[in-house]
């Protein structure tokens, strides 16, 4: 379990924020229409003179990892610098979102019913991708619609430009440029034309937001016409693309991901986080059960994670949320993919409530509360303001101390109190 007020900065939809790793790197947040991509005169002279000297430097390193000089020619002469981008990557920590409001949006209505409407356009297309690759169409169906609404919000942004912007300027210069080079191979290869190449202001791109590096490595042609598209309006190829990126980072075909779960009166929270596993047996013998007394799937070890702290919604996850979470990280991600895939399968909504009258610790609050966590003597090992593993068993020890409930939750009266207030 990371942070109970799950910060989605690396990787949720086009039209929200988001967190890295995996097809995608971070917060996606989509640049509007109407606001320039181009910097004001003066700064522009200096950026893009930057960003030209740096091209220049470039160009030899893309002939060495193989990328042709007609292709180099025809593509960085016409980069241009995008100042949003990078306000964008140097301010993502400033997107914070508590699991409800994500989940409402990533979960509503509207996303279950286009859902059911977009599985049943594409349902022999789904099935066959589920007989290839063992990850059941919902699932895929819900990674669709939380990363671009079914198709309807893919990225607006070039990705060249965006992918040379953050090489040369960004605190992760050799990630991007990686991620570069390989998006000028699928020019080359004559896959998209450049023009076309649009996606997130990070460079994930097409239905299921890929970065270059996962269209080489998990990318599939699945209407056979050779060309491996994400970026068109038929969503096919990009739909087996996300099964066969699942199937590769340990999807385990007829395991859930999670379900919902009721705690007993007198749990003992201490349990609760990805580094306890146990059996559905030795939960059951706790007194851990599905919404309505059923038994938990017996399909492997199970963690129980409290979101939201013992207030919260509480669930019971398999193997399979870590598969959902090499496609971005976060907890409210992962649940909120596997909550719509339940939906879309004609699954009911959450029973556990939310507590709403909290809202998000900033960056700021969080690097506080791992400084006081050390002052504590309960030390969270790194400053990050990631609510990590560690940081989570700092402050369920801080918790027992002060005779809390040691759900790993804290708000920002806990937070007061932590730091003396």
């Amino acid at each position: 379990m990371r942070f109970a007020l799950i910060l989605v900065l690396l990787a949720t939809p086009a039209w929200a924020e988001a967190p890295p790793l995996s097809p995608r790197p971070a917060p996606r947040a989509e640049i509007p229409a109407d606001r320039p991509l181009a910097p004001t005169p003066a700064a522009a002279i200096t950026d893009q003179a930057r960003l030209d000297r740096w091209l220049d430097g470039y160009r030899a390193r893309a002939r060495d990892a193989g990328i042709d000089a007609a292709t180099l020619n025809a593509t960085l002469p016409g980069l241009r610098y995008l100042p949003e981008v990078i306000r964008l990557d140097r301010n993502q920590s400033e997107f914070t979102k508590t699991i409800w409001d994500y989940l409402d949006t990533a979960v509503s209505d509207l996303r279950v019913r286009n859902g059911r409407a977009a599985m049943a356009r594409y349902a022999e297309a789904l099935a066959r991708i589920e007989d290839r690759h063992g990850v059941p169409a919902e699932i895929v169906t819900a990674i669709w619609g939380v990363e671009s609404s079914y198709g309807a919000y893919r990225g607006n942004v070039p990705t060249l430009a965006a992918l040379a912007t953050l090489a040369a300027d960004s605190r992760r210069g050799a990630f991007f440029e990686e991620q570069l080079t390989e998006a000028l191979r699928i020019v080359q290869l004559r896959e998209v034309a450049p023009a076309a190449m649009l996606g997130s202001w990070a460079g994930a791109m097409g239905h299921t937001q890929f970065l270059p590096t996962s269209w080489r490595d998990h990318a599939q042609d699945f209407d056979g016409d050779g060309r491996r598209n994400l970026w068109g309006t038929d969503p096919r190829d990009a739909l087996e693309s996300t099964a066969a990126y699942l199937r590769a980072n340990g999807w385990t075909p007829g395991q859930p991901w999670g379900v919902e779960v009721i705690l007993p009166d007198g749990f003992e929270y201490r349990l609760t986080g990805e580094r306890v596993e146990k059996t559905a047996a030795e939960w059951a013998a706790l007194g851990v059960t599905r919404p309505g007394g059923g038994a938990l799937p017996d399909a492997g070890p199970i963690s129980i994670r409290v979101p939201a702290g013992h207030e919260g919604a509480a669930f019971a996850t398999y193997g399979n949320f870590r598969a959902l979470e090499s496609y971005n990280t976060a907890d409210a991600y992962v649940i909120g993919v596997g909550h719509l895939a339940d939906r879309l399968a004609g699954g009911p909504p959450l029973v556990g409530g939310w507590p709403r009258q909290d809202r998000a610790l900033s960056f700021d609050e969080r690097i506080a509360m791992q400084e006081g966590l050390r002052a504590a003597g309960f030390d969270p090992l790194k400053i990050d303001a990631k609510i990590g593993p560690d940081t989570l068993d700092a402050i369920q020890r801080w918790q027992t101390r002060e005779g809390l409930v040691p759900d790993g939750y804290v708000d920002v009266e806990l937070l007061s109190r932590l730091l003396g207030g």
